[in-house]
């Protein structure tokens, strides 16, 4: 449960990172043209990283990736591919945001020390299974 909470307390800074440095690496994505371009675009790009973002966290929370896949995954790819949204750079955010989370929930500043290896492990399991889904 501290996991979760220190991922959803941070959300919109996992977000943002992740955002940030995605349009840093393809700069193509944010110029006039590209498929965040315009505010409009970039809003829905934020909003779709926080959705699946919020939908890991439950996963994590429940230890089961069904929640993910039955309300967040499932049609996503096919749904950015109708819309014209390159899935690999989706792919690429959903794992920046995956280091990120990484970092704040393994961060073992104020709490006990102990092995958290498999949590850690299972958190990133479920990155990758979103990522995968999209690209």
């Amino acid at each position: 449960m501290d996991t979760v909470n220190r991922i959803t307390s941070n959300s919109s800074k996992i977000v943002a990172d992740a955002a940030r440095a995605l349009f840093a690496e393809q700069p193509q994505l944010i110029a006039p043209g590209g498929n965040a371009y315009t505010s409009r675009r970039m809003a829905a790009c934020l909003r779709d990283m926080e959705i699946i973002l919020r939908y890991i966290t439950y996963a994590i929370f429940s230890g089961d990736a069904s929640i993910l896949d039955d309300r967040c995954l499932n049609g996503l790819k096919e749904t950015y591919l109708a819309l014209g949204t390159p899935g690999a750079s989706v792919a690429v955010g959903v794992q920046k945001m995956k280091d990120a989370a990484l970092a704040i929930a393994g961060d073992t500043n104020g709490i006990t020390r102990g092995d958290c290896s498999a949590l850690m492990s299972e958190v990133a399991s479920y990155f990758d299974r979103a990522a995968s889904a999209v690209a």
